[in-house]
């Protein structure tokens, strides 16, 4: 059964960087052997999310890169994939767009901003995920 995995921000170091959870949720999934995409909401988040992942300290190295960057991607551990880009679905979806994922994928992570009033279209994505049957979980970070 397909699962969505709701993470929901509270701690002052998500809060103030939010995406810096997206670069631990990659990370742990890198760890456990995972392919993951990542589906930014804009290029310049994609790129973003690239300087960061690079930036995740001495022992971390996660093999990634953008979508359409380069013929071997698929080859990327972590594959970030901005709204333009055509990439194909992987068994992990990091998904950071305004949309729910379609079907494709065995589990999805929604990053929940910290933000009371950003969180009612994820309360709408939680409802539509139910509605597909997927396991449903949150996670206070």
């Amino acid at each position: 059964m397909s699962r969505a995995d709701f993470y929901l921000i509270q701690s002052p170091r998500f809060k103030e960087e939010p995406l810096r959870l997206v670069c631990e949720l990659a990370r742990k999934a890198h760890d456990a052997g995972l392919p993951t995409l990542i589906l930014a909401r804009s290029a310049e988040q994609a790129e973003q999310l690239d300087d960061m992942l690079w930036d995740m300290g001495e022992d971390a190295y996660i093999p990634h890169q953008i979508a359409g960057m380069d013929e071997d991607e698929d080859e990327a551990d972590v594959l970030i994939a901005a709204p333009e880009s055509d990439a194909a679905l992987r068994a992990l979806v990091i998904n950071l767009r305004d949309a729910a994922v379609a079907d494709g994928f065995e589990r999805v992570l929604e990053v929940v901003p910290a933000d009371d009033s950003a969180r009612g279209p994820l309360r709408e994505r939680w409802k539509q995920y139910q509605a597909r049957g997927l396991s449903l979980n949150k996670h206070d970070m």
